[in-house]
């Protein structure tokens, strides 16, 4: 020991000033637990309510009990090398009791202390199902087609594009985006949206996957803190042909690739080549490419391929178009032309 060591007033052992570090870790608690921890959430949809503001942020119920218990937790400042293990047991039906188990080092020296704090799971209907249980809404998408009436596939496409706008805004944060009721007509589709947000953006990609164009028509519904309120009905109407109509005009096939007004961008499906045709242009509908048939490809020859037929399985003659590649033995795309009894290659 020499002259400059000094002796902790304590325990008696050497140290450099004042209390040793054991002594001054003994002096000190490193842990302290709230006795108890509310968590609300809503029954309906599993959302977590943090402060007066609700989350769809949802992680596993163990992830969730070790956040609670550790939130509950206070861990002395001058802790280094943390370490946090939580035990939970349910002692309830809305109540799981945690041990909390903190390792550190608290001025060099390793510690380790417990504490039990108890998560009260209380349930309430959060604001977004609060609005939808008491029928609140902002807007009705109204999916029709021209002259005609929509199709499955329609339908099935416009569903699936609503449910992914709902479920893409509301990951970004937008709660109140919701669909309170998605109903089938025998005309189309409506759709009944929690936010005029969702309903443009639901009709911006109907429009953008199927054609057509869609319009607004508010409705004046009331007043908030001097503010207008209106409901709007998006109306829309998809064109009477869709893409991947295959159309007969002028002694050709076409597939429609794109709609623009009364205008068809189509495919021609004897050269290859893209071109433009009015709805007056077309002579009748063929079908379209989704309802193809796989016809076995018999033989192939410079000016003449022969398929078999998927219905009379008898081959039959048709002239090769350049931008396919028949293989012997491969299946090859076609669509059946009733009224002139011929296969159509579509691909």
């Amino acid at each position: 020991m020499t002259i400059q060591t000094s002796i902790c007033p304590r325990c008696g052992q050497p140290t450099e000033e004042g209390l040793c570090p054991q002594c001054r870790a003994a002096d000190v608690r490193l842990l302290t637990c709230q006795p108890r921890v509310t968590a609300i959430y809503c029954p309906v949809c599993e959302s977590q309510k943090r402060g007066k503001t609700w989350s769809d942020l949802q992680m596993p119920r163990e992830d969730l009990i070790t956040e609670l218990a550790v939130s509950a937790t206070s861990i002395h400042e001058d802790a280094k090398d943390i370490r946090v293990t939580v035990r939970s047991r349910e002692t309830g039906p809305n109540r799981t009791t945690c041990t909390v188990e903190v390792e550190a080092t608290l001025y060099a020296v390793p510690v380790k202390e417990t504490c039990e704090t108890e998560i009260l799971w209380q349930k309430e209907s959060c604001d977004r199902c609060s609005r939808i249980s008491g029928g609140y809404y902002e807007g009705i998408v109204q999916v029709r087609a021209t002259d005609r009436k929509i199709n499955a596939y329609e339908r099935e496409v416009a569903t699936s594009i609503a449910e992914q706008a709902e479920e893409s805004l509301q990951q970004s944060g937008d709660r109140f985006s919701f669909i309170s009721e998605l109903k089938d007509s025998k005309d189309g589709v409506d759709i009944t949206v929690g936010t005029q947000h969702l309903g443009q953006e639901i009709s911006r990609m109907i429009t953008g996957a199927l054609g057509g164009r869609f319009t607004t028509h508010p409705k004046l519904v009331g007043e908030k803190e001097g503010k207008a309120l209106y409901r709007i009905t998006y109306s829309i109407r998809l064109p009477f042909f869709q893409k991947g109509d295959v159309v007969f005009s002028r002694g050709g096939y076409f597939e429609v690739r794109d709609i623009d007004g009364q205008r068809l961008r189509v495919f021609d499906l004897r050269n290859g080549t893209a071109r433009t045709l009015t709805e007056g242009e077309v002579e009748r509908l063929i079908g379209n490419v989704r309802e193809a048939e796989s016809a076995l490809v018999v033989y192939t020859q410079p000016n003449l391929v022969g398929l078999m037929d998927p219905r009379t399985y008898q081959t039959r003659d048709l002239d090769p178009v350049p931008w396919t590649f028949p293989v012997e033995g491969q299946p090859i795309r076609v669509l059946r032309d009733e009224e002139q009894d011929r296969l159509v290659i579509v691909g």
